[in-house]
């Protein structure tokens, strides 16, 4: 799995903020977004998004590259609606190397992985098999959820925050969960205060599972993202 940031919104906190005063000023954002430097935005951020005003960071918008994921990861991922997405096409990519994700649960047993590894093998043997004979659109078929693709995703700031909400919580898949963690790590590099208290319920208050809580707050572990 390789999480890569491609870009993102240049002064994206300083034109956050800009937008967020200018809804109090007489002043329109082209003026105040000369006046404001980056600590006075993280605070009229804080300010802001501390009173449920989130739409300020709609403005900010940040793209990743995501490789080596399962489809299993992908078909979730995509369910985010306020984002778009390009993914690696199996209709025209030629997949005649085997490449699957393997879950750590079935890794750690040797008799599972053994089993896994043979299921895989001849999922690609027939695959490989039915290119030389039929488009790989319909040659497809065959090829499991652990198979590996690359995804490029944008989202802005506050579908990413609703995104780190359901996606960093131990409840959520392990591998979307993996890659929602170094998401939320290299966001946080680069938009500190706009991502300050991102993550699941439990960082920043009681977990919202109720009775499906696991019991065990991420707060101090995400914290440490750098």
């Amino acid at each position: 799995m390789k999480v890569t940031l491609l870009s993102y919104t240049k002064d994206a906190e300083r034109l956050c903020a800009a937008a967020a005063r200018s809804c109090y000023s007489k002043k329109g954002a082209s003026k105040l977004l000369e006046e404001i430097d980056e600590e006075r935005a993280g605070k009229a951020i804080s300010d802001i998004t501390g009173m449920g005003h989130h739409s300020v960071i709609e403005h900010a918008s940040y793209t990743f590259s995501i490789e080596g994921v399962s489809r299993a990861l992908t078909h979730q991922l995509v369910r985010h609606r306020i984002a778009s997405f390009s993914q690696q096409s199996q209709r025209y990519v030629s997949l005649k190397e085997a490449a699957f994700v393997t879950p750590p649960s079935i890794a750690e047993d040797d008799e599972l992985k053994s089993e896994f590894d043979e299921m895989m093998a001849k999922a690609w043997e027939c695959y490989r098999k039915l290119s030389e004979k039929v488009p790989a659109e319909d040659a497809r078929y065959v090829l499991p959820n652990a198979c590996t693709t690359n995804i490029t995703v944008t989202m802005n700031a506050r579908e990413l925050w609703h995104f780190f909400c359901l996606r960093c919580c131990r409840r959520a898949q392990w591998e979307l969960r993996e890659v929602a963690d170094e998401m939320l790590r290299q966001v946080k590099r680069v938009s500190p205060s706009i991502f300050s208290g991102a993550g699941p319920g439990c960082v920043r208050g009681p977990c919202p599972e109720g009775k499906m809580t696991c019991g065990k707050s991420r707060r101090q572990e995400l914290k440490s993202l750098k």
